[in-house]
């Protein structure tokens, strides 16, 4: 830690600081580091069980209401667009506004949202119900970012020492509400009806308002002058972000056209898909934990497990449809099995894109601090937003125009280009700095001659 560390320690319930309770990575954990975890974990569960129960059933509703299946990738397609730019915004003055706050109001702001979005089946059907869906989405996407950006900065800032390790602890809980989310969301909708799902789900969101308002500790810390811009001058970092961009446009093209994709292919119920959804989520829920420890202890792992990633998940994308040109008919044993492949690979290449890119921040004469865990926070919020915009919106286009198969095998097509590149550049840096180490160990020996002679 640098001497600006010093100005940017979190106030605690114990008096300590920061520096006394992460110095070891194999200290055990403090009361205040306990009280955090709690909390972000909270934060990640009730998000994404809230985030995660339109995919059963939200697309067919939508269809009824006279929505089309480019409107609807645009309805997903937005929550991330507005996602992008809170994160953006949010990142840069996470200081400015307090990380504390920033999480809690997110909440509040995700829960409200979620309730309302449970009244849309009494609004008149058309351009009503197609507008307001875009409203509170977009404004629900601001609350998400709110929370995310600020649980991604503070774990971060707490654990400095065992950073992928945290994250991969905390996927379970995000995995968690992936894998629940679709399954209660589809036996409420199928036994309660349209508005169930999003008053139970919305109330239990609001409930962690006061929660983490009574445990999560307050962070204090300086205003940094960096930017995003400069994070973008590094080409490692854009490298990864086209890979995070990937990642999140796989996942958002999933969310908008499997379900109905499986309901009129193998006439499943909307109870079905949200188990058939857990092909996805529960490989990305079991590995991440491992991924991270890994990750934490040989960081060395961390480039390949990116590439690798890409490379599975580009497969995984090709054979869920699978490719027309391949001939193969499309079986559920095979969509489930290529849906595990593809949630296990999503682990692989995103465990590791967090600390990389924060050590190339770092390495680059970025503060360490909470101002820079913001920043990088909203960078990987924003791309992976951008990235859940594009995958419904061109993926529902590309579905509507020609077919799911094809719309599929362009997402892999993406995820086997940023695996190829990343794999380029590891490669290129790998063989530079293996030329520098001959000279490097030569110079001392050539120096002693000339002296001796």
């Amino acid at each position: 830690m640098n001497d600006n560390m010093d100005s940017d320690e979190v106030q605690q319930t114990d008096g300590s600081t920061l520096e006394e309770s992460t110095s070891s990575p194999n200290q055990r954990m403090t009361r205040y580091q306990i009280l955090t975890l709690t909390s972000i974990a909270s934060v990640n569960f009730s998000s994404m069980i809230c985030y995660s129960i339109l995919g059963p059933f939200f697309p067919k509703e939508a269809v009824k209401k006279g929505a089309s299946q480019t409107v609807i990738g645009l309805i997903f397609g937005c929550y991330a667009l507005c996602n992008l730019m809170g994160s953006l915004v949010l990142g840069k003055y996470i200081v400015q506004i307090g990380a504390k706050f920033m999480l809690i109001s997110g909440l509040f702001v995700s829960s409200v949202c979620t309730i309302l979005f449970g009244l849309l089946d009494k609004v008149p059907d058309g351009a009503t119900f197609i507008i307001l869906c875009f409203i509170i989405r977009s404004v629900d996407a601001v609350g998400f970012s709110a929370a995310m950006t600020s649980s991604f900065a503070v774990s971060t800032k707490v654990f400095p020492n065992s950073i992928a390790t945290v994250l991969g602890s905390l996927e379970i809980f995000t995995g968690l509400g992936l894998i629940l989310g679709p399954p209660i969301g589809g036996w409420l909708y199928q036994s309660f009806g349209y508005e169930v799902p999003f008053m139970a789900l919305g109330c239990f969101l609001f409930l962690m308002v006061p929660f983490n308002m009574y445990i999560l500790p307050s962070f204090d810390a300086d205003p940094s002058k960096d930017s995003f811009f400069r994070l973008f001058t590094r080409l490692k970092i854009v490298l990864i972000c086209f890979s995070i961009f990937t990642l999140s446009s796989g996942l958002g093209f999933l969310d908008a056209a499997l379900s109905i994709y499986a309901i009129d292919t193998f006439n499943l119920s909307p109870g079905y898909v949200g188990l058939l959804l857990l092909g996805l989520s529960l490989p990305y829920c079991l590995a991440s934990p491992l991924l991270g420890i890994v990750s934490d202890r040989f960081p060395s792992t961390r480039p390949w497990f990116m590439v690798l990633g890409g490379l599975f998940t580009a497969t995984g994308f090709w054979f869920l449809g699978p490719v027309p040109i391949l001939q193969i008919k499309s079986q559920l044993w095979l969509v489930v099995f290529m849906l595990g492949i593809i949630g296990f690979s999503l682990s692989m290449t995103a465990i590791p894109t967090f600390p990389e890119i924060l050590d190339c921040a770092y390495e680059n004469g970025f503060e360490e601090g909470l101002s820079t865990l913001g920043l990088v926070s909203g960078l990987f919020g924003a791309v992976w937003s951008f990235g859940m915009f594009c995958g419904p919106t061109l993926g529902g286009f590309i579905t509507q125009q020609l077919s799911f198969e094809w719309a599929a095998s362009v997402q892999g097509g993406l995820a086997f280009l940023a695996a190829f590149f990343l794999g380029v550049y590891f490669l290129c840096q790998r063989t530079r700095q293996e030329r520098s180490l001959p000279i490097q160990t030569k110079r001392p020996s050539d120096e002693a001659t000339h002296l001796l002679t």
